[in-house]
């Protein structure tokens, strides 16, 4: 079978915030299989901030994305031709380097199978996916939550901070969280019961800490950092848990940014500060994708989806999210 695939590729490296310039629509055929590899069809594409680290050369936990290759990052799609044992014609699988693309022609043994039983199958993308165990293994094996806590989430309306907050409830702790928008802070109060929001674009955050917070801060769950992170870790308490999950505020920087120093915050508090990537907990991801799938099963937890249609409207769609424009886990519905 010979398939014409349309692919997104980095044209040129972004210089701050991206722009629609940096990415380039190539076309291309997809020939004949060899053996252990299959042809998907991707129906759905998770746009995700790390991406914009991937696209520069400075040193990170990934390589860089060359110049003129394939986006790389998370899909969800149907295997339409199969030269593995292990996958069937009809099976819908997860990878984590199908990139954005109509189709995708990779090693079987990259792939995880969806049980499309168990919920709509984009959340192998989310909650039940790369976001889902992000907020499961930072908050619990990072944050180690004792009921009672205080914690504070930013990027809250987010798809790992939405998570993050809800799993924060069902372990008996007080939840705050911080957005940028008053329909964010809204929803994540009156649907997702956070207990307390701030928004960072009309608050401000020290203040606001002091009134939520006057014992202090005990968790702080940071996918931000920048200004709101020295904020939040002014106000922590003793042997306070900082789990960094994230620093979108950073990745667009042309220059370094000035900012508080906070190590007299950590040492007079004793507190813990971590930086994770969530592939470390890999072999423990079915213990995590087991309690996830409980919790939404039991609509303890729920999710919020922001969905653009066509792989065409990838670019603009991420540099909105790195923006601070998207509401909830973005997904490209391909097909």
């Amino acid at each position: 079978m010979r398939i014409k695939n349309k692919q997104i590729i980095l044209k040129k490296r972004p210089i701050g915030m991206p722009v629609e310039s940096d990415f380039d629509i190539k076309e291309s055929y997809i020939e004949e299989l060899k053996d252990d590899e299959v042809i998907i069809k991707v129906l759905w594409l998770s746009l995700d901030p790390y991406m914009r680290g991937r696209m520069s050369e400075a040193k990170s936990y990934a390589n860089p994305i060359k110049l003129g290759e394939v986006i790389t990052g998370g899909a969800v799609g149907e295997i339409i031709e199969s030269k593995s044992s292990k996958f069937l014609v009809g099976d819908i699988v997860e990878s984590f380097t199908i990139g954005w693309q109509e189709f995708a022609r990779t090693k079987a043994s990259s792939l995880r199978k969806i049980n499309k039983e168990l919920a709509p199958i984009q959340t192998a993308l989310g909650v039940l996916g790369m976001p889902g165990m992000t907020a499961y293994f930072g908050l619990f094996d990072v944050c180690k939550p004792i009921p009672g806590d205080v914690i504070v989430i930013s990027a809250a309306s987010g798809a790992v901070g939405q998570l993050v907050g809800q799993l924060a409830k069902l372990a008996g702790c007080y939840v705050i969280g911080i957005a940028g928008k008053d329909s964010k802070c809204s929803y994540i109060k009156e649907t997702l019961n956070f207990d307390k929001t701030i928004n960072y674009q009309k608050e401000n955050i020290y203040r606001k800490l002091k009134e939520y917070a006057p014992n202090g801060v005990n968790i702080y769950f940071d996918n931000v950092g920048g200004k709101i992170s020295d904020d939040v870790i002014s106000n922590i308490a003793p042997f306070a848990r900082i789990a960094i999950c994230g620093v979108i505020s950073q990745y667009n920087l042309t220059a370094p940014e000035m900012g508080l120093r906070v190590q007299r915050a950590v040492l007079t508090n004793q507190a813990t500060i971590e930086g994770f990537l969530v592939f470390r907990y890999e072999q423990k991801y079915s213990l995590g994708l087991q309690r996830m799938s409980k919790w939404v099963k039991e609509k303890k937890i729920i999710w919020k989806e922001d969905i653009v249609e066509g792989l065409h409207n990838a670019p603009s769609a991420f540099i909105g999210m790195m923006e601070g424009r998207n509401f909830g886990k973005l997904l490209i519905k391909v097909s």
